[in-house]
């Protein structure tokens, strides 16, 4: 029941040092949003066809990799000291940037991973999804002729096999993650180079499967009732403020999600640490031993 272990401890996170990993958690999220800003404005200055906008997308999806990389591990290297009674600060998530802080291999880590999302979809996509590439463009240009508003009649019906390659797309989807998790672990926490923390998260990965399996299960079955709540607690605040003006309820709405969103990440990224130091930590990192050494690479993009 490993699963249910790294959930519950993620849950738990930030009792030790709340103000820190709360406050990083709100600064990474932040941060998060500024390819996605960036991504709307450039789209809605040029206005591109169903093409320039893929392209856009995987410009903000290249930007975002950059930027965000270094701010997990300085995410993740907060948890470790606050999980350890180490002094640590909502700000040490700028710690990556600074000289010895190895930003470059934390971003080479992203830009590889991302490299094999890319080669495995396109390989799913030429042996199981004749016709999609096709299907997507006509919904996108559908999508741009509408003001991103689709009229459901419209939409032509989807190709055949959508079905399994979506099925045989999340099991692989649910294998990489766990491979990015224990590998960034790897990288961020374990100081180890690019290549191997990329072989130690397949191999920890194909060990731990069914603990892995077994969490995205409860996730999928937890969503729901969560979800209904949550929507339910929502409508109820934006109902009340919308009685006074819709202004109101909006401002009463944004910041519970916000707070919805910042403890998301807490308790994702602390899965993600939990997950990593179960299958890679050495012994003294587990207990309340110093963190492993820097190993510097003057912020040089390492593959």
């Amino acid at each position: 029941l490993s699963g249910l272990t790294w959930l519950k401890r993620g849950i738990n996170l930030g009792r030790h040092n709340a103000r820190a990993v709360f406050g990083a958690a709100a600064i990474l999220m932040m941060v998060a949003t500024l390819p996605s800003l960036l991504q709307l404005a450039v789209l809605s200055v040029l206005q591109p066809d169903a093409n320039g906008a893929m392209a856009v997308a995987a410009g903000a999806q290249l930007l975002s990799i950059v930027l965000l990389s270094p701010f997990m591990g300085g995410f993740l290297r907060l948890i470790d000291d606050t999980e350890h009674a180490r002094p640590a600060s909502a700000s040490d998530v700028f710690k990556p940037f600074r000289h010895g802080g190895d930003a470059g291999r934390l971003i080479g880590f992203g830009l590889l991973m991302t490299l094999y999302y890319v080669i495995i979809g396109v390989a799913l996509i030429t042996v199981f999804g004749d016709g999609l590439l096709d299907w997507l463009t006509q919904v996108m240009t559908l999508q741009a002729a509408g003001n991103g508003r689709i009229d459901p009649a419209q939409v032509p019906d989807a190709p055949e096999g959508l079905g399994r390659l979506l099925g045989l797309g999340s099991i692989l989807f649910l294998f990489l993650s766990g491979v990015y998790a224990i590998g960034f672990g790897q990288v961020a926490l374990g100081r180890r180079p690019v290549r191997l923390a990329m072989a130690d998260g397949v191999v920890g990965t194909a060990k731990n499967l069914l603990p892995i399996l077994l969490l995205a299960v409860v996730i999928v079955l937890a969503s729901i009732p969560v979800g209904l709540v949550l929507a339910a607690v929502f409508g109820i605040v934006g109902l009340i403020g919308g009685i006074i003006h819709p202004t109101v309820g909006a401002a009463l709405i944004l910041p519970l999600y916000l707070a919805l969103m910042v403890v998301m990440y807490v308790v994702m990224f602390g899965v993600m640490y939990y997950l990593w130091r179960d299958v890679c930590a050495p012994t003294e990192t587990q207990g309340n031993g110093p963190p492993p050494p820097s190993s510097s690479n003057n912020h040089q993009i390492e593959l």
